[in-house]
C-alpha cells in the first residue's frame, strides 16, 4: 500500500512541477533520489570494477539532463523512471565512447596498457555494442526495445513497464524474452 502512496505523491508532484512549482521538483528529487541511485548502482556494477565514474556521478549528470532542459509533459511515476533510465543510458554511453575514443589514441600517444585498460576497454566497447544492438531492434521491434530500456536500464518491474507502455505484463514478458534473446544473438 506505501507504495501506491509513493506512486501517487510522485505523479502528483510531476503535475505541480510542470505547472511551474520549482519545490515540488526539489521534493520529486528528495522522493525519487534513492530509487535512482539504486538504478545508477546496478548499472555500475554493470560495468568494470575500475570504472573512472562514481554512482553519484552518473546520476547527477542523468539529473542535469532530466530537469536542465525544457520541461517534460511527464504522465506519471512510470513515464518519469522510463525517462530517467534513458537518461542513465546515454550518460554510461557517452562515457563509454568518449573512453573508447581515448582508449584508441584520442590524440595522446600512450606507451603502455595495463591489463586493466584492456579489460575496461572490452566492457565499454560492449556497452557500444548493447547500444548499436538496441537501435537494431528498435528498427525491427519498437516495443521490445523498449520494454528493454525499461527493464535493464530502468529497472522497472513488468508491471511498471506493462503500465508504461499500456500492454499487459504477458506481452511484456514475450517482448523481453524475444529481446533478450535477440540482443544475445545479436552480441555474440
Amino acid at each position: 500500500m506505501q507504495e501506491d502512496h509513493a506512486t501517487h505523491d510522485i505523479t502528483r508532484l510531476l503535475d505541480r512541477w510542470r505547472l511551474g512549482e520549482v519545490e515540488a521538483m526539489n521534493q520529486l528529487m528528495e522522493l525519487v533520489y534513492g530509487d535512482l541511485h539504486r538504478i545508477a548502482a546496478r548499472e555500475m556494477r554493470r560495468e568494470h570494477g575500475e570504472h573512472t565514474l562514481q554512482t553519484t556521478a552518473i546520476l547527477h549528470e542523468a539529473y542535469i539532463r532530466l530537469f536542465g532542459s525544457e520541461p517534460i509533459e511527464w504522465k506519471d511515476r512510470a513515464h518519469f523512471f522510463a525517462v530517467a533510465a534513458q537518461q542513465l543510458r546515454r550518460v554510461l554511453l557517452d562515457h563509454a565512447r568518449r573512453m573508447h575514443s581515448e582508449k584508441r589514441g584520442g590524440g595522446i600517444v600512450k606507451l603502455s596498457l595495463r591489463e586493466s585498460d584492456v579489460a575496461a576497454l572490452v566492457l565499454d566497447e560492449r556497452l557500444v555494442a548493447l547500444d548499436a544492438a538496441l537501435i537494431r531492434l528498435e528498427e525491427l521491434d519498437p516495443r521490445a526495445a523498449k520494454v528493454v530500456e525499461l527493464r535493464y536500464f530502468g529497472g522497472l518491474t513488468e508491471a511498471d513497464a506493462a503500465e508504461m507502455l499500456g500492454i499487459s505484463v504477458a506481452t511484456v514478458k514475450r517482448d523481453w524474452d524475444f529481446a533478450k534473446t535477440w540482443l544475445a544473438v545479436q552480441l555474440a
